[in-house]
């Protein structure tokens, strides 16, 4: 059991794997085609609503994909670094890069305070603790003036991207979300299998196994805790500065459970489960609109039969059939 695990972590084995499988490579080749003609075949605001919500989902499944801990409260970063990217953007009136890095290092703050207090308890008590704290953030967010209250922060300008490239233009500005999805999406495969990732799944499979063995438990939580935040907080500026608007929803409790509705359709521990989990979600919401307020039953029956049929998400499954880590 113990040399089983000592494999798994161990960084020779993580080297050994760093060559990216082949059908791995086809998928990233496959998903960078999809992004450079998704605005010929969709409207360009939807396909830049579907990555700023597949790179937030994609940092949400790094936490309760590759450790374990489901968080409930990471519509905090995402709202509160939606707030700062417009607040900044409109306000300061910095580049759109300046705003989203503000927004990020708002995130990667309430990440840290938040991780240190939570990552001490397991299970349902670490999500109580998450969805807690977000509950107080939400609160402030509707005192504080700075974000403009029930109102929120609205016409936020897009700008130009490091003073030339304007943002006015909405094909220009998805070439510029799709980027950053890729970055995120990259950055987030490249945590995964790398030694540090490979500690990450030894704790989600035995917590106890991996302390026995001299590993700081609560400093990889912590960290893998705090990029997660920070992921999630570029997610919700870059969002801010699509839709020139932050307001309540995005640090609602609801925004929460829309990301963990959206890993766990897509898959759990799945690399492309997100973005598929929040393709589906906001599909059925954009082109579904019609049904009024039954789109929210018409989730749940997806979200239902998900569970039923497809234990371990969709890609998770599909990953079962083919035998490889999708």
């Amino acid at each position: 059991m113990q040399s089983s695990l000592e494999h798994k972590v161990s960084p020779a084995a993580a080297v050994n794997e760093e060559a990216m499988p082949a059908h791995q490579r086809g998928l990233i080749v496959g998903l960078v085609a999809v992004l450079l003609i998704a605005p010929f075949l969709v409207y360009p605001i939807f396909a830049m609503k579907v990555l700023c919500f597949a790179l937030f989902a994609s940092a949400f499944n790094l936490l309760l994909g590759y450790v374990g801990l489901l968080s409930f409260g990471h519509a905090a970063f995402f709202g509160m670094a939606s707030y700062t990217s417009a607040h900044a953007a409109k306000i300061w009136g910095v580049t759109p890069e300046l705003a989203i890095l503000l927004g990020a290092m708002v995130a990667a703050g309430l990440g840290l305070v938040f991780g240190a207090l939570a990552i001490r308890r397991q299970g349902i008590y670490f999500a109580m603790i998450t969805l807690a704290l977000a509950q107080m953030v939400y609160f402030f967010a509707l005192q504080i003036p700075f974000t403009g209250g029930e109102d929120g922060i609205q016409a936020v300008p897009r700008g130009h991207l490091f003073g030339f490239i304007n943002l006015a233009n909405d094909l220009t500005l998805y070439y510029v979300v799709a980027a950053i999805f890729l970055i995120g999406f990259l950055l987030i495969y490249r945590i995964i299998h790398s030694p540090f990732g490979h500690v990450l799944k030894a704790i989600r499979e035995n917590e106890t196994r991996a302390i026995s063995l001299g590993y700081s438990v609560n400093r990889y939580k912590l960290v893998v805790f705090l990029l997660s935040a920070t992921l999630a907080g570029v997610a919700g500026a870059t969002k801010a500065i699509v839709f020139q608007l932050a307001s309540l929803t995005d640090v609602h409790w609801t925004m929460s459970g829309e990301v963990v509705l959206m890993t766990l359709i897509g898959g759990v521990g799945t690399i492309i489960g997100p973005f598929v989990g929040a393709l589906i979600v906001l599909s059925i919401v954009n082109y579904l609109a019609g049904f009024g307020a039954w789109v929210t039953v018409i989730e749940g029956v997806w979200f239902v039969a998900c569970v039923l049929l497809f234990r371990h998400g969709i890609i998770g499954v599909l990953s079962s059939w083919l035998r490889k880590p999708l």
